[in-house]
């Protein structure tokens, strides 16, 4: 027996360690290269790790929930191969080699080479992990158990007839949710399309059920209706959860950018009935109505507009390099709200997309972050960010700058309330805008100015058309 030990790779920005969400594979179980044989919590996403080998699963080194450092053995493998024979670095899969000149047969395929981090295809043929055949009967081994309460949604169980039974699709935290409040996903249905169950199906699913126990009568005796207080169980005090994930790195950028960049909050509110009746008007259109051109959208096309006039809001503080650096494109960062924390992946060369492609882009943005699949990378390299806190109901807020960013811009709600227009008092929509800015960078002027030319593309939309 060849055994081959994995240890956990650099997931990207050379992050030192990461959570093991799940195991999808066993002691015993066969796999294929390039298989996905777990998922991995770094502190920015959710990453599946490939398998680096193709061959029998000999130890798991680790649990789900421990925190596991980079380097550290991950997983073993027997491999079946010669023990002298070298074993092919994890670098990428080599080009195909070019058929030997005058020779009829073709060149051989290839073998393909692991990807670490996850992000390649997995070869054809690699599928569900093959268990070892255990006597009929038989129940299956402790470790087996602990895999299948684990079990991801393309994972296999075992009925009660032991009959493979499909696990419920869904995302990691899908499952930690509805494991809090208790609910077995496979009592749940999938509503969208695709078949993966979301947030939405499983609160609905709590909400059916809640209503079905309120509406269900009380058959308890009358010795147990007025069953004191204090016989029943003590409820804890107080919860402590583990400082990790994105969490954890949520709170050391937070800390980082509040006690290193000199922070400065302005407010601006803004009369954006016109804006809420150009969107209106792009909802009532069929051909618009499925991009869900929103506020958002509008506010990160002004956004892009202005920060092409005022570059100071759109550059870096190289403290290293005693120099200001000056981006000449808009990586703009979406803070989305997710089960895991908040995280704000950005959208590349955000100044090149129209109105329609930027509303696409942050629906996209979005949908990936809340199932957890937003990849390292993508929340790397921003140069300005927006934070819509408007959809939680509230007004106003004084934002903290992502590190490396020279602003950040808040959007509050939209309120239909008495304002001043032409003149007279009348019923608007009005919203609170809110820009926190890097003091090295940009003074409360050139602050100013941006944020009156964001105000006034939401008060008159028609503006834009006079901005390059």
């Amino acid at each position: 027996m060849t055994v081959q030990d994995f240890r956990l790779p650099d997931l990207g920005e050379g992050l030192p360690e990461a959570e093991l969400v799940q195991w999808l594979v066993a002691e015993g179980d066969t796999v294929a290269l390039n298989q996905t044989i777990a998922e991995v919590e770094t502190a920015k996403a959710v990453v599946e790790l490939p398998s680096p080998h193709a061959g029998t699963v000999t130890a798991l080194h680790a649990a789900p929930g421990d925190v596991v450092a980079v380097g550290s053995v991950l997983i073993s493998f027997d491999t079946g191969a010669d023990a002298d024979a070298p074993t092919p670095a994890p670098a990428q899969a080599p080009a195909t080699a070019p058929a030997t000149t005058g020779s009829s047969e073709p060149a051989p395929e290839p073998a393909a080479e692991p990807n670490l981090v996850g992000y390649g295809a997995a070869p054809r043929g690699a599928g569900r992990p093959q268990r070892r055949a255990r006597a009929a009967g038989s129940r299956p081994a402790a470790s087996d158990t602990a895999v299948l309460e684990a079990a991801p949604h393309d994972a296999i169980q075992l009925g009660d007839t032991d009959r493979p039974v499909e696990r419920p699709r869904s995302t990691p935290p899908v499952r930690r949710f509805a494991k809090q409040l208790g609910i077995d996903l496979a009592l749940v249905e999938a509503t969208g399309a695709s078949g993966v169950i979301t947030r939405a199906d499983v609160e609905a699913y709590a909400e059916r059920v809640g209503k079905a126990t309120t509406a269900a009568p009380a058959e308890a005796a009358p010795a147990e209706r007025f069953e004191p207080l204090g016989a029943q169980a003590p409820r804890e005090r107080t919860t402590r959860t583990p400082i990790r994930g994105v969490r954890k790195h949520t709170a050391e950028a937070m800390v980082r950018s509040a006690f290193t960049a000199p922070h400065v909050t302005t407010f601006v509110t803004v009369d954006v009935t016109e804006t809420m009746a150009l969107l209106a008007s792009f909802k009532a259109d069929r051909a618009l109505a499925e991009h869900r051109i929103g506020i958002l959208a509008v506010a990160a096309k002004a956004v892009c507009l202005a920060l092409g006039r005022h570059p100071g809001l759109n550059s870096r503080w190289d403290e290293e390099a005693g120099e200001i650096v000056e981006h000449h494109y808009v990586n703009l960062g979406i803070a989305a709200a997710t089960g895991r924390g908040l995280v704000v992946p950005n959208i590349r060369d955000a100044q090149e997309l129209n109105l329609v492609e930027l509303a696409d882009a942050i629906r996209a943005l979005a949908e990936t972050a809340r199932a957890g699949k937003t990849a390292p990378a993508d929340m790397m390299g921003g140069t300005f960010s927006i934070t819509n806190v408007g959809v939680f109901g509230v007004d106003a807020g004084t934002p903290i700058i992502n590190p490396g960013e020279a602003g950040i811009l808040a959007l509050g709600a939209v309120r239909r309330q008495p304002w001043e227009h032409r003149g007279e008092i009348a019923l608007r929509d009005v919203m609170t805008l809110a820009l926190s800015f890097d003091h090295r960078l940009v003074d409360g002027e050139q602050g100013s100015r941006f944020m009156v030319e964001v105000a006034d593309v939401l008060r008159e939309p028609g503006r834009a058309m006079l901005l390059r």
